[in-house]
């Protein structure tokens, strides 16, 4: 635990060193947010505050796992294929979510067509669930209070997909306000930290606390105003690579748990979305996600952001102790 705690304190100071030519370099190539027209008014003044923001945590996070693992990359032992995953889902994950900015920036405000971001999300998740299946031999879940994993057989390829595509989209609803994401997701990866270091997967613990460092670099331009987006390039990445995490640790139904207010996030797209079409037209939320909901009832963004960071640590407590049962 001393070794991962001293490379997550590495890896913010680092991310942070990247941070400001990060931010000039995004000023000049004008890769600037675009704000929805529908959204709260607040939020007009963010318009052009540069995004693709999650490149402040890629970077420093696969360049420092990639250095210390590059000998058991190259062995292909256990420990480097083990790691390959999780950084290989933050790779493609990241490139899918860049694209997805990019076009945002310069063709459509919108980005990517939904069907087309879907379907390279289901992609990736398959290959990963494969890798996680047939190379890492995973195949079980653990439930608190039972002492023995269940194994579910091949019946874990199609439900680790549907994690990974899941949570993916999850940390990408929550992205809306400053520090929000960002804030949820190191809470959620240091919380599978410590049940990876129960279980004694140092590599996964030294993973886990590096990605908290840069997530935390990435909060010092994103707290309230933000100088920098996270953008889909994060959030993307973030939330499959958290799912990966929780897979490889067999606690991955705990996830919903550790990770609640990304769960309650997308629920309310769901909700809402289908609420409107069954009424033709009227709204559960005053506006989803939900924490769009919360600041048309009045609260500030950074009570909104606050409180569900509060909330999200209390559930990641939670989370912790079902794993020590």
């Amino acid at each position: 635990m001393a070794y991962s705690l001293t490379l997550g304190t590495i890896s913010f100071l680092l991310a942070v060193i990247w941070g400001r030519p990060l931010i000039n370099l995004l000023r000049r190539l004008r890769i600037g947010k675009q704000i929805r027209i529908d959204g709260p008014s607040t939020h007009q003044t963010k318009m052009g505050t540069p995004t693709m923001g999650g490149l402040m945590v890629l970077v420093p996070v696969l360049v420092i796992t990639g250095v210390l693992n590059v000998a058991n990359v190259m062995g292909l032992t256990l420990i480097g294929r083990s790691i390959l995953v999780p950084m290989g889902v933050m790779v493609a994950y990241g490139v899918l979510g860049a694209l997805d900015d990019l076009t945002g920036v310069r063709r459509m405000p919108t980005g990517m067509l939904a069907r087309y971001k879907f379907l390279w999300q289901t992609i990736f998740a398959a290959i990963t669930a494969l890798a996680l299946h047939f190379i890492l031999d995973l195949r079980s879940v653990a439930l608190p209070g039972v002492p023995e994993k269940i194994d579910i057989g091949l019946w874990y390829v199609p439900i680790a997909m549907f994690i990974i595509v899941g949570t993916s989209n999850a940390v990408n609803f929550t992205d809306g306000l400053d520090a929000l994401a960002g804030s949820l997701a190191a809470v959620a990866f240091a919380a599978y930290g410590v049940i990876a270091f129960l279980q004694g997967q140092v590599w996964l613990v030294a993973f886990d606390f590096t990605v908290v460092g840069a997530i935390f670099a990435f909060l010092w331009y994103n707290a309230y105003p933000a100088e920098l987006f996270m953008g889909d390039t994060g959030s993307l990445s973030l939330g499959a690579t958290l799912a990966v995490v929780a897979l490889m640790t067999g606690q991955w139904l705990l996830l919903p748990v550790v990770g609640f207010m990304f769960v309650a996030e997308a629920m309310s797209v769901i909700l809402q979305v289908t609420y409107f079409k069954l009424t033709g037209g009227k709204r559960l939320f005053k506006m989803s996600p939900l924490h769009h909901h919360f600041e048309l009832l009045g609260w500030s963004e950074t009570q909104v952001t606050q409180r569900f960071w509060l909330i999200g640590i209390l559930t990641a407590m939670l989370g912790i102790a079902l794993a020590l049962i």
